[in-house]
């Protein structure tokens, strides 16, 4: 005997699918239907992880602002420490724009120099 689609629906109304049930251990909650039209929707678990909380935490906009504004003046720092080892070495012309490798590199030869001096 063959059911038809709305038989087996009115059969078990609330029978979660196996795919379902995995997908729903694996995120740690459990899956609920909704009164109005029997859409599923997660329900939230107890207690988070620690590694979905800073998740949570840092996905808000207070965070990413704080964040981005670290970021800037991280930045502003290491771009300020460069501006003052390049004042440094010697070059021609003096006020020669240098990459920031360019300036690394200048800076390693220029130490070298300096330790073949002193060692002479």
């Amino acid at each position: 005997m063959m059911l038809s689609p709305e038989q087996v629906d009115s059969d078990h109304p609330s029978v979660q699918s196996e795919s379902d049930s995995t997908l729903s251990e694996v995120k740690g909650s459990s899956v609920s239907e909704t009164e109005g039209g029997g859409r599923r929707t997660p329900c939230l678990p107890q207690q988070m992880s620690r590694e979905e909380k800073r998740r949570r935490r840092r996905a808000t906009a207070k965070y990413r602002s704080a964040h981005a504004t670290r970021e800037r003046v991280r930045v502003e720092a290491f771009n300020v420490a460069f501006a003052e080892l390049r004042h440094l070495l010697p070059t021609l012309p003096p006020d020669k724009k240098l990459s920031k490798i360019e300036i690394l590199r200048l800076a390693i030869c220029y130490i070298s120099y300096l330790n073949h001096v002193l060692d002479v």
